[in-house]
C-alpha cells in the first residue's frame, strides 16, 4: 500500500513550469540550429567566400558565445534567473533581423558573432531555470529528458531549413522562420513561473571558481572534443554532400536520421540516469560518438552517410545528459548555474575550434575528406581521455551518492 501511495504521489514531469520551458528551449535551439546549415551555403553564395572564410566569419558566433558563458553562470546565480533569460532571450531573438541588413561579408560577421552572446546567455539561464522548477525527486529523469528539447531541434529544424531554402532560394525566408520561432519561445518564457530564490551574495573575493566549475575541467575537455566534431560535421556537411557525395536532398535525410540516434538514446537511457549511472551512459555514449565519426570519415558512401547518422545522434544523445548529470553532481545549489555554463562553455569551445579547423584543413590540407576525419580523430582522443581519467575525477569529486 506505501509504494502504490507513492507512486500515485509521483509528480508529474512534463506538466507546468518543466513543460513551458522545455518548449521554450527548443524554440531557442530550434531557430538556432535552423540558420547553421544554409550559412555556409549562403556565405558561398552570397558573398563568393571561400572555405576559410566561411569557418572564420562562422565561428564567431562561438567565440561571442563562449564569452559569455564564462561569466553567465556567475550571472544567473547571482541575479534573477528569470529576468536573465528573459533578457537573453528577447535579445537573440531581435539579432536576426540584422541579417536582412548584411550588405557586406565584414557587417555579416560582425552581427553573427554579436549573436553569440544572447544565445550564450539565454541558453545558461533556460537550462538552470529547468533544474529549479524539476520536482526534486524526479531531477535526474528531467535532465535526461531535458536534453530532448535541445535534440528534436537540433534534429528538425535542419530539416525544414533545408527543405525549404532547396523550394524557395530565398534566404530572408528562412531568416524570418527562424525570428518566429525566437519570438515564440521568449513569449512562452513570460508565462514560466519560478519561486523567489534570494540571490548568492558573495562573502569572499571573487575567484575563477565562481564562472567555472574547475572540478569539472576534465569532463569539459571531453565535452569540447566531442563539440569540435560537431561542429565540423554541422557547419560543413551541406556543402561536402553537394560537392563530393553529389547529395542534393540528402542533408535533410541525415539530420532526421541524426534525430532518430538522440530520441533512441534519450528513451534508452533515461531511466538508467535516474538511477544515478551517469558514468555508465556517458561511457555508452562516447564509445558510439567514435564509432559514428569513423564511419562518416571512413565510409564515403550513401551507406556509411545516413547509419553514421544514427549512430553518432544515439552516442551525442546518451553521452551529453550523462556528463550535465556529472556536473551538477559535483556543484552545490548555489552554482547549478556555474555547472551548467561550464559545460555550454565547454560545448561553445569545441564548436569553435571546429569551424575553424574544419574550415583551415578543407582549404588547405586536403579538403572536406580530412576535415571528417579530424572528427574522428578528436571523438577518439575524448573517449581515451574520458575512459582513463575524467570518470575518475568526477567519482572523486561528486557531492551526490549514486
Amino acid at each position: 500500500m506505501k509504494q502504490e501511495s507513492e507512486l500515485v504521489e509521483k509528480p508529474k514531469l512534463f506538466a507546468g513550469n518543466y513543460l513551458k520551458i522545455w518548449v521554450a528551449n527548443f524554440m531557442l535551439y530550434f531557430s538556432f540550429y535552423f540558420v547553421t546549415p544554409i550559412l555556409p551555403l549562403y556565405l558561398r553564395d552570397v558573398f563568393a567566400a571561400d572555405k576559410a572564410t566561411i569557418g572564420l566569419v562562422l565561428s564567431g558566433y562561438s567565440v561571442a558565445a563562449l564569452a559569455i558563458r564564462i561569466f553567465s553562470g556567475y550571472i544567473v546565480d547571482r541575479f534573477s534567473r528569470k529576468k536573465v533569460l528573459l533578457l537573453g532571450f528577447i535579445a537573440f531573438a531581435l539579432f536576426f533581423l540584422g541579417y536582412y541588413i548584411t550588405g557586406s561579408i565584414v557587417l555579416f560577421a560582425v552581427i553573427r558573432t554579436l549573436h553569440g552572446a544572447p544565445f550564450g546567455l539565454a541558453s545558461v539561464s533556460s537550462s538552470t531555470v529547468a533544474i529549479d522548477v524539476l520536482p526534486s525527486q524526479r531531477r535526474g529523469e528531467g535532465i535526461g529528458y531535458w536534453g530532448l528539447s535541445n535534440n528534436f531541434a537540433m534534429a528538425l529544424s535542419p530539416v525544414l531549413s533545408l527543405w525549404l531554402y532547396t523550394h524557395s532560394q530565398n534566404y530572408n525566408v528562412l531568416f524570418t522562420v527562424a525570428l518566429a520561432f525566437a519570438i515564440a519561445g521568449f513569449l512562452i518564457n513570460t508565462t514560466v513561473e519560478c519561486k523567489y530564490r534570494p540571490p548568492v551574495m558573495d562573502k569572499q573575493k571573487m575567484s575563477l571558481d565562481r564562472f567555472i566549475l574547475l572540478k569539472g575541467w576534465s569532463q569539459g575537455v571531453c565535452i569540447a572534443c566531442v563539440a569540435t566534431a560537431y561542429g565540423i560535421l554541422s557547419t560543413y556537411i551541406a556543402i561536402y554532400s553537394q560537392d563530393v557525395l553529389n547529395i542534393t536532398t540528402g542533408t535533410g535525410t541525415f539530420f532526421m536520421l541524426f534525430a532518430v540516434g538522440l530520441i533512441m538514446s534519450r528513451f534508452v537511457g533515461v531511466k538508467s540516469l535516474s538511477r544515478g549511472h551517469a558514468v555508465r551512459n556517458a561511457t555508452y555514449g562516447v564509445i558510439f560518438v567514435v564509432l559514428g565519426y569513423s564511419l562518416f570519415a571512413l565510409w564515403q558512401n550513401l551507406y556509411g552517410y545516413y547509419i553514421s547518422a544514427v549512430v553518432i545522434g544515439f552516442g551525442q544523445g546518451s553521452m551529453y545528459p550523462a556528463v550535465q548529470t556529472m556536473f551538477l553532481n559535483m556543484a552545490p545549489n548555489e552554482q547549478r548555474g556555474t555547472a551548467n555554463s561550464t559545460i555550454l562553455t565547454s560545448w561553445d569551445l569545441g564548436i569553435g575550434i571546429g569551424i575553424i579547423g574544419g574550415g583551415y584543413v578543407a582549404e588547405h590540407l586536403g579538403g572536406y575528406k580530412f576535415a571528417f576525419m579530424m572528427s574522428a580523430l578528436v571523438s577518439f582522443v575524448s573517449m581515451v581521455f574520458f575512459l582513463l581519467y575524467a570518470k575518475n575525477e568526477y567519482l572523486k569529486n561528486k557531492l551526490i551518492k549514486e
